[in-house]
């Protein structure tokens, strides 16, 4: 240490910005942490927050707890047969939506990828119809198609196809973007043409990428299209809130514990599928 610190004390006078922050940069991360404060202050006062509040509302939480348990168990099947037609209608209408907004999104992607589509103002514009589709939040286009077409799983299976095209889309064309060369340059020099090099170089390299996201998003949706279901596009949701607004809360318990362990069976087996697909012959050992 004592034969550095000459060196140190050297560097420093001859190069002495090098050890200092600039005062530009002070003032900027200053005014960057003040805005950050303020808005945080801002959005606390403004919403009312209150450690009162806070500990008012974990009081009526817990009560809504105490009515859950002990959780209903059905005893009849005609009970049963209502819920595991709502938890079907749930997993079917995540694996229609996500299919239907997997299969318009295929093709779409590749007129947003940049090494696809040459075009850069029908590329551009076509990403931005990516973004204006999941700007929609599943949610909204879940009630707009309920008005449409009425209550029932349709409207869910719709709400959550239309957001996935642009999911899709993007995460699709992103994923044929991030392509390796080498193989394209290997099957232009042996002759190929476009469709050529989509088909034996681009597309055996983004499909694994592809069918993970399929998978991933399936999962998601099942998760979603609980909560479309409160709103009256049909599934397990509907019942959930039907038993909620009916203040009948050992019932909506099992029922939240069957979604929980729907959505973890999905996940693992989604997850197994994900690694079987990505990990090649790894996943296979495995």
């Amino acid at each position: 240490m004592t034969e550095t610190t000459p060196d140190m004390s050297r560097a420093r006078a001859l190069v002495p910005a090098a050890f200092s922050t600039p005062r530009r940069t002070r003032l900027q991360r200053l005014a960057g942490w003040s805005v950050f404060v303020l808005l945080t202050g801002w959005c606390l006062w403004a919403f009312g927050f209150s450690p009162a509040r806070l500990l008012e509302g974990a009081g009526r939480f817990g009560n809504v707890l105490s009515f859950m348990f002990p959780p209903h168990i059905w005893t009849t099947w005609p009970e049963w047969r209502e819920i595991l037609k709502g938890l079907g209608e749930t997993v079917a209408m995540a694996f229609m939506g996500t299919l239907l907004g997997a299969i318009f999104a295929f093709p779409l992607a590749f007129l947003g990828a940049k090494n696809i589509m040459p075009l850069a103002w029908l590329r551009l514009g076509v990403r931005r119809g990516f973004d204006a589709l999941r700007a929609v939040e599943q949610l909204i286009l879940a009630l707009v198609f309920i008005r449409a077409f009425g209550l029932g799983p349709l409207a869910g299976i719709l709400a959550i196809a239309v957001s996935e095209i642009g999911t899709f889309s993007k995460l699709f064309s992103e994923a044929i973007e991030n392509t390796s060369k080498k193989p394209v340059d290997g099957v232009r020099a042996s002759g190929g043409g476009s469709l050529q090099t989509v088909r034996f170089a681009i597309l055996p390299q983004a499909l694994p990428v592809i069918l993970s996201i399929i998978l991933y998003n399936f999962e998601s949706n099942a998760r979603t299209g609980t909560i479309l279901g409160i709103v009256g596009a049909g599934g397990i949701g509907f019942l959930l809130a039907d038993r909620i607004n009916a203040y009948r809360w050992p019932e909506a318990w099992t029922i939240i514990f069957l979604i929980v362990f729907m959505v973890y069976l999905i996940d693992g087996f989604s997850g197994f599928l994900r690694k079987r697909i990505i990990g090649g012959e790894d996943g296979r050992r495995k």
